[in-house]
């Protein structure tokens, strides 16, 4: 018979009203802290838990799973499980659940706005105003290029990416893309690109991918995008490109490391747009993430398979 209630820990504090929820049947602690708990705090907490709501922020491993024996469910604030070992939660019986789908359009409308933002350069006539340097209309002022008409490719086709070529048909582009199940080849697409939007997840194989010799092919007037994760692009490779001025410019909503550095080398790039992994940053879908986070764990501290369970039973 299990108990009624179950200690709980909450790495973070959640919109909306899942925390209640959790906290109507459970023993709920959350950590407030601006920053997420360091690993020797998650370390002492996880000895005592049976329920882990974690995000990509926190590490979740054999290691803290084995200082866990009564941890009976993982739930994870997040599409990927890049921070989870799966196999180790599997192997331990441990049934680990995610968010999907749920910032599958709001991520597509910020990879839109990325690629507005840079090829407008939206936050360079942003700092034009601030400082002072607007003094006429001048028919060379801040000149960028053009979404309407031109050929985006797309890097990873799933749902994401499927969203953002929908997207794309009212602004008339010519879409490619490349995934494991076809498109075109992972060369020609960034040849051809006027814009490369990454979408692929972070796997051994797509880390690093748009390295080097991807950004060398790249057109001198494309853009590259990425709303996914950091690692895929080496970012090294993308500083040297645009400080040679062989990309028009690149956004990105994630970046490697995460978080940057403010002093990070890839600031002084020119041409550049940044954001604080924003992707899914709206009222309604953080809310909807934490409300299926929490159901998640609620179902596999009742000993039900989660709603949206990523792990092997």
């Amino acid at each position: 018979m299990l108990p009624l209630a179950m200690r709980v820990f909450v790495t973070r504090k959640l919109p909306g009203g899942a925390i209640d929820r959790l906290a109507a049947e459970h023993d709920v602690e959350v950590w407030t802290d601006q920053l997420p708990p360091p690993r020797d705090e998650l370390m002492a907490r996880i000895p005592e838990v049976e329920g882990l709501l974690s995000m990509l922020t926190d590490r979740v491993d054999a290691e803290l799973m084995d200082a866990a024996p009564r941890l009976r469910a993982i739930s994870n604030y997040a599409v990927g499980v890049d921070n989870v070992d799966v196999e180790a939660a599997t192997a331990r019986g441990l049934p680990v659940g995610n968010t999907p789908g749920v910032l599958t359009d709001t991520t597509a409308d910020l990879a839109m706005a990325l690629m507005l933002g840079i090829a407008r350069r939206l936050t360079a006539g942003d700092a034009y105003v601030r400082e002072g340097l607007w003094l006429s209309w001048e028919p060379e002022q801040l000149l960028g290029r053009d979404l309407h008409g031109a050929t985006v490719g797309i890097l990873g086709f799933g749902r994401i990416g499927q969203a953002v070529a929908r997207r794309l048909t009212g602004f008339e582009c010519t879409v490619l893309h490349t995934s494991r199940s076809g498109g075109v080849a992972l060369e020609e697409l960034l040849e051809r690109s006027d814009f490369v939007s990454v979408h692929t997840p972070l796997t051994p194989q797509t880390r690093g991918l748009i390295g080097q010799e991807a950004l060398e092919r790249m057109k001198p007037t494309a853009y590259l995008v990425n709303t996914a994760r950091g690692p895929i692009v080496d970012t090294d490779a993308l500083v040297a490109a645009l400080h040679a001025g062989e990309l028009a410019g690149a956004a990105l909503d994630v970046t490697d490391p995460e978080p940057l550095p403010a002093d990070h080398p890839l600031l002084d790039a020119p041409n550049l747009l940044v954001l604080p992994h924003l992707g899914s940053a709206t009222h309604a879908t953080r809310e909807r993430m934490a409300d299926m986070a929490a159901d998640n764990l609620l179902a596999g501290l009742r000993g039900e398979r989660m709603p949206n369970q990523v792990s092997v039973p």
